[in-house]
């Protein structure tokens, strides 16, 4: 099992002025001490579960590529996208770019989205639930046809667009991740485009892919060539006195298929708690 982290807490103790220099000795840290991927929200407003709207959020694009710029190995994506906040032909564009300036790093993850608070506070496009869906399995299919050979026109119910050239491609094509666990809509869409799941690390993970494998079957899909991923919380503890409850929590999931774990660490601006996970954490995780 691989680690990797999310940065979804901008409020470092140096403040706005620092936090250039803050993210930067982060995402470094993160990449010598061997985390697969560094990963930020798409949030404009701070989520609730992790502060008040009001603190520090950065915009999700612009900072994956600060990070692109200041290592050379981790993967980097949003975890995840909120499909109605850009069209989809720049979405694409924006993960193309990102792709050639990683040299060839770029995921895309993406979900239905979720913060009518934020959209509203910000004027942003946000629809309906069911159209949010109908949104997000048309923006899945362009970005698979702007990263292909196939530069024609999409006709859509929600998208139109006429010519899909995206020059220069991606390095790669970049891989797709869709978040969520909805059992009807989600985990169909990933059956049918994506290349991983991602779930919360719950006791309800078993029957999440037990539905993602009926989903393949029903669609043709090799359900193992999809990868699987969950959201868990990272707290080593201030001396490293948690990592065992965090490989207690992993090594069943490990068991199920789980390939990834990606989450937030507190106090993440204390850079000793990366590289202390780096010793003890990973690479006994790897062993999964």
């Amino acid at each position: 099992m691989e680690i990797g982290l999310h940065v979804a807490d901008f409020t470092f103790p140096s403040g706005p002025a620092g936090l250039a220099d803050d993210l930067t000795r982060v995402v470094v840290a993160a990449e010598d001490a061997g985390f697969s991927s560094v990963s930020v929200m798409d949030h404009l407003f701070q989520i609730s579960v992790l502060g008040p709207p009001e603190h520090e959020m950065l915009e999700a694009y612009t900072t994956l590529g600060y990070i692109a710029a200041r290592t050379s190995r981790v993967e980097l994506l949003t975890w995840v996208t909120a499909v109605s906040y850009r069209d989809p032909g720049m979405l694409a564009k924006l993960i193309s770019t990102l792709d050639v300036l990683s040299k060839g790093r770029a995921w895309l993850g993406i979900g239905a989205a979720w913060n009518d608070e934020e959209a509203r506070g910000l004027g942003l496009f946000f629809p309906p639930t069911a159209e949010r869906f109908e949104r997000l399995e048309e923006t899945l299919q362009i970005c698979q046809q702007m990263w292909s050979d196939n530069d024609g026109p999409y006709e859509g119910k929600h998208y139109h667009l006429e010519r899909t050239l995206n020059s220069p491609q991606p390095l790669r094509t970049p891989p797709i991740l869709i978040g969520g666990g909805g059992e009807k809509k989600t985990l169909l869409l990933v059956a049918k485009y994506a290349q991983a799941c991602n779930l919360f690390g719950g006791p309800d993970v078993a029957r999440k892919l037990d539905i993602l494998r009926g989903h393949c079957e029903a669609v043709g899909r090799d359900y193992d060539e999809i990868k699987k991923t969950v959201m868990v919380p990272l707290d080593p503890g201030a001396g490293g006195d948690k990592i065992d409850e965090i490989l207690k929590q992993l090594q069943p999931l490990g068991e199920l298929g789980v390939s990834d774990a990606h989450g937030w660490v507190p106090r993440v601006w204390e850079t000793e708690r990366l590289a202390l996970m780096g010793k003890e954490l990973i690479p006994a995780a790897a062993a999964f």
